[in-house]
């Protein structure tokens, strides 16, 4: 079923306007300017990734959340602290780290490159 919005969607809109910046504005700047367009830049690398994974990953998420018994994620901190997964840290530490690995997916790939 097709949404509500013609083209171009978000993701196409945040790809063009990246792609402007990357190819046109960095190198035609300088100094305060080219900084700044960097961080816009990075910002929308950021959009783009999300918006790409986002489905997935809070999928992903919610089944990690499911498989240790917990609503979310303030749940899961409360029964952490209240020691209710001594007995299964492994598999707690497990699904953490798989949900900071998801998170670097959208935030910086770049770490993941040797972990992977």
């Amino acid at each position: 079923m097709a949404g509500p919005h013609d083209v171009p969607s978000a993701a196409q809109l945040v790809e063009s306007v990246r792609e402007w910046i990357e190819r046109d504005l960095i190198p035609a700047s300088q100094g305060r300017v080219q900084f700044q367009a960097r961080v816009a830049l990075t910002a929308l690398s950021i959009v783009e990734r999300e918006l790409l994974l986002s489905d997935e990953l809070t999928e992903r998420h919610a089944a990690r959340l499911a498989a240790l018994g917990c609503a979310d994620d303030t749940e899961l901190a409360g029964q952490i602290r209240a020691g209710a997964f001594d007995d299964r840290l492994a598999e707690v530490r497990a699904a953490v780290r798989e949900s900071v690995v998801d998170k670097l997916r959208v935030a910086n790939p770049r770490y993941l490159d040797d972990e992977e």
